[in-house]
Order: structure tokens, then sequence, then C-alpha cells
């Protein structure tokens, strides 16, 4: 029988690809890109920061809470989603030929890169001692059906972003177009095969 716990990577494996996957959209933006490319990088990452930042408030971060409430990183890290938040309010509303835009993906990055470090050097690990191989890929798992879900109604958007704001950059077209068609896939509806009795 399938089983998603199986096939899926732990929550914090999941966390941590997350954490690179916007990384990487990061350090695809320049100044001196064409305008559209910019916002098509910045759409990509508040997309990705807002659908990651959900995931860890709903799934990760409750059961984190509830086994060490005393964590410290538990008390800062959700307003520090609030304020990627604001930043991603502004820099959405905000065109990529906008002067402002630059100073606003540098100050989410700045933002993010304080996040991540955080989370990765203290929490994340912290996570991996206190829960089992088990509950961590469960958790994995029940991230991935989420996700499915948060990702659907955003599909196309996701892979025209992408597509254009890694234009410049093949292999990155490559993985983001090959993304975009396993996510239009897996949102597509199901063709459903009725057999005829012999």
């Amino acid at each position: 029988m399938f089983s998603l716990n199986k096939l899926s990577p732990t929550i914090t494996n999941m966390i941590r690809f997350d954490h690179s996957h916007v990384m990487v959209t990061f350090h695809q933006y320049e100044r001196d890109k064409r305008p559209s490319v910019k916002k098509a990088l910045a759409d990509t990452i508040c997309d990705a920061l807002d659908i990651h930042a959900t995931l860890e408030e709903e799934i990760f971060y409750p059961v984190m809470r509830q086994r060490d409430s005393g964590e410290p990183f538990m008390h800062k890290a959700e307003p520090e989603h609030d304020e990627m938040r604001r930043l991603i309010a502004e820099l959405r509303r905000t065109s990529g030929a906008d002067p402002r835009h630059d100073k606003l993906v540098m100050e989410l990055m700045r933002d993010v890169l304080h996040h991540v470090a955080d989370e990765e050097t203290t929490l994340l690990p912290h996570a991996e001692a206190m829960l089992s191989k088990d509950a961590l890929s469960e958790l994995g798992a029940q991230m991935t059906r989420r996700r499915l879900q948060l990702v659907g109604p955003k599909a196309g958007k996701l892979a025209k972003s992408h597509a254009v704001g890694f234009s410049g950059s093949g292999t990155a077209l490559v993985l983001g177009l090959a993304s975009a068609v396993f996510a239009a896939k897996a949102f597509a509806p199901k063709k459903t095969w009725k057999s005829k009795p012999a």
C-alpha cells in the first residue's frame, strides 16, 4: 500500500530545502536585471516565503511548542514571520522598476538570512534530537499534503514567475519548468476510466 509517510522527507529536511530554494532565488536577484525579471524573482521569493511560513505555523511550530515551550526561538519565530509578511506586502505593491523594489528585496533577504540561521542552527537540530525519525517523517508527510493544498491554486502563477525570474539561468529554468510540469500534473483533474464488461 502507498504511504506518503515512507516517501516524504522529514519535516526538518523539507524546511531546509525551502530555505535553500529561497536563498537560490535571492542569489539570482541583481539590481541591473530587467524590471520584469526582478519582479518575477521577487514574486517567487514572496510566494515561497508565504507558503513556507504558513506550513511552519500550522504544522511545525505547534508540535515544537507542545514538546518544549521554553525553546527561546519559538517566542520570536512568528513575530519574525509577521515582519517578513509586512515586507512581502510592500514588495508586492512595488513595481520592479521602482527604486524601492531593490531596497525592499535586500531588507527581506537580511531578515530571512537571520531567521534561517537561527532556525537551522537551533530549532531544527533541537527538533531532530527531540522527535523520532518516524515522527519527523509523519510531520513531513503532513507538510507535503498541506503544501499541495496551498500551491494548487497558485501553480500557474508560480511556474510563470519562476520561468521569467530564472530566464537567465539555464539550469534553474529547467528545474523550474520540471517543477511546473509536475505541479500541473499533480493538480490536473483526474480521469477515471471505467472498463466495460467483456
